[in-house]
């Protein structure tokens, strides 16, 4: 995909994303994605050399290899949302091996998918592409349905199958938070120790966090704090959701903001709300990656194009996308994710 098809995919939207150059927060603050980005940010870290091992090979598998952003293909679904629910418009995929046929085929930096999923064919791929085990979940068999995520294994385990890093999911602002920042910490830690990279999805889940329609568990403020404290809990890379607006503490009147978040750090165009959550992983030392969200059918391609372009200019490391590459035939699928990549590929779509 060239640069005019990706004009022609954000339609009215390309001048305001394309043309966007007056952030809030310059680029010259940001540590910004580079074939370099393991060498000069986490050399210096406490990361060993099995971690950074193990970060260069995310960085440097696929077709995003050696440019410091990363495409990865997630398939936790079929735990959090079940796997009726999101594998049928696909059948295939409730074969685990179709996953990682995938996210081959698709040019993925990795895949990110359940214990059970990469360990039934662990000895085929794991030296294929890198594994991302996720090891906590929210079940949805449990009536009345609640939402929490609980371990759905070891970090030895993960490190036993071959995985080159591990992911968690934190549902901060819930009432189960507290117990699970405390175990993803020592999972991270743990990780760290066995040599594996550490991925973080810092979501935020509370009802209360929704007020006159508007849905503020994807604000920029909340979200952006949120991706604070997984980078304080040694996060490597922060998985999050493309903000949508911002406010949240101040309209839900909870936590601690200040005007200039507001004023000086942010604006109301998308790239700078994406800045604001990256300002929040240490100005960039963790790559912040957004999600690609549900399949809503026919404007997949062009929503996903528009998240990627939104990320690639706020400073971001690259896009997860899972629903919207699995839920369509495997072809399409395939084309879908080396259209997202194509946009980081383009050195036509520059940092704002």
């Amino acid at each position: 995909m060239n640069y005019s098809d990706i004009q022609q995919h954000l339609g009215k939207d390309a001048e305001s994303l394309l043309g966007f150059n007056t952030p809030k927060i310059s680029k010259d603050l940001l540590h910004l994605p580079s074939p370099t980005f393991v060498d000069d940010i986490f050399l210096q870290t406490n990361r060993s050399s099995q971690v950074l091992k193990s970060l260069s090979a995310l960085y440097g598998h696929g077709r995003l290899a050696k440019t410091g952003y990363v495409s990865i293909l997630p398939v936790d679904q079929d735990i959090e949302h079940t796997a009726g629910a999101s594998f049928a418009p696909n059948p295939m995929y409730f074969d685990p091996e179709n996953i990682l046929k995938l996210a081959i085929e698709g040019g993925c930096n990795a895949v990110a998918t359940t214990f059970g999923n990469l360990a039934i064919m662990s000895r085929k791929y794991a030296h294929k592409i890198p594994f991302i085990v996720k090891i906590n979940h929210n079940e949805l068999l449990t009536y009345p349905t609640k939402y929490d995520q609980i371990m759905f294994g070891s970090v030895r385990d993960a490190w036993n199958l071959g995985a080159t890093a591990v992911g968690a999911t934190i549902y901060f602002g819930s009432e189960n938070s507290d117990r699970q920042i405390v175990e993803v910490a020592k999972a991270f830690e743990e990780a760290h120790q066995l040599g594996m990279a550490c991925i973080l999805w810092c979501y935020t889940r509370n009802n209360d966090f929704k007020k006159d329609g508007i849905n503020y568990e994807v604000a920029a403020d909340v979200t952006g704090q949120a991706n604070h404290i997984g980078v304080t809990i040694q996060a490597d890379i922060i998985k999050q959701k493309l903000p949508e607006n911002n406010g949240g503490f101040t309209t839900i009147n909870f936590s601690k903001s200040n005007p200039l978040m507001y004023s000086d750090l942010s604006s109301d165009n998308p790239i700078d709300l994406c800045r604001y959550q990256l300002a929040n992983c240490y100005m960039g030392r963790a790559g912040l990656i957004n999600s690609g969200g549900e399949s809503k059918g026919e404007s997949d391609l062009t929503e996903s194009i528009r998240t990627a372009v939104i990320n690639k200019r706020a400073g971001g490391t690259g896009l997860i996308l899972g629903r919207k590459a699995f839920q369509r035939p495997f072809n399409e699928g395939v084309k879908l994710l080396q259209a997202v990549q194509d946009v980081y590929l383009s050195p036509d779509i520059t940092i704002a």
